[in-house]
């Protein structure tokens, strides 16, 4: 099974990395730069997480093409061109057009933070800590027209600790993408892996998030004010509090009973 891989972050190179060692043939992959414009953010997200694609292609001495979304057909043109069975979408952060959806015989699929349909939509494991959920995941599933709403191929679930932070969840999502991807891979390439309805019932949405969003509000109670620095903190950018006009960053908390 021929694959064409796209990704912009660690957690995708290390997906793509699990590919490679699994066997499968990766034929290309796709780029974009570490500050890229979009919808929610028209100056530009500057991504955390990010790996140079560009640079893996080198080391591996496959294809890689500039993804540019004002010259879609372009890019789609290219990729048709390396004949791909299927499309592996992980760490990706633009909308995919129908027209892209539509190259690969097997389909496009992704790889989401979360127990589908639960937390649809941006930074899943962020607003999971930040809910003080006691456990989430990771859904493989099929890429469809909206956010989120494909099939669902397979889910590995894992605890939020007491004592976890966002970095503690990002190693427990790769975790979960080694062992979703050596599980339905081979699925995949003879055509029997599984299709679940998500469940519309059970759908919850969370939008994306901006750096403005990091603001601490103290009338919360205690517990929530410490998931939201938990889930803050590094490798992002930290929650925060201004103090007399000065901007300060908290990166841990506790709470002591008094």
């Amino acid at each position: 099974m021929k694959i064409f891989f796209m990704g912009a972050t660690k957690f995708g190179f290390k997906c793509m990395l699990k590919a490679i060692n699994l066997g499968f043939e990766i034929v290309g992959c796709a780029y974009t730069p570490k500050v890229f414009n979009i919808s929610y953010a028209p100056k530009g997200v500057n991504n955390i997480n990010y790996f140079d694609f560009a640079e893996a292609a080198r080391q591996f001495n496959i294809p890689c093409i500039s993804y540019d979304k004002d010259n879609i057909e372009d890019f789609n043109s290219r990729v048709k061109s390396l004949e791909p069975d299927l499309i592996i979408v992980a760490g990706w952060y633009y909308m995919l057009p129908k027209l892209l959806r539509e190259i690969a015989p097997k389909g496009v699929i992704g790889l989401h933070a979360s127990l589908l349909p639960r937390y649809r939509g941006g930074a899943p494991l962020v607003w999971a800590m930040i809910n003080g959920e006691k456990y989430t995941g990771l859904s493989m599933f099929y890429i469809s027209q909206g956010v989120d709403t494909g099939d669902i191929i397979g889910q590995e679930s894992f605890e939020i600790g007491e004592s976890d932070t966002i970095a503690d969840l990002l190693v427990k999502t790769e975790a979960a993408a080694e062992v979703l991807l050596e599980k339905y891979l081979p699925l995949m390439a003879t055509d029997k892996a599984p299709r679940i309805k998500q469940k519309e019932s059970d759908v919850t949405i969370y939008p994306q998030r901006s750096p403005k969003d990091g603001e601490i509000d103290w009338s919360w109670e205690p517990q929530r004010i410490r998931n939201f620095i938990r889930a803050q903190t590094h490798p992002y950018p930290g929650a925060f509090t201004v103090i007399s006009g000065k901007k300060i960053i908290i990166w841990d908390a506790d709470i002591i009973e008094e």
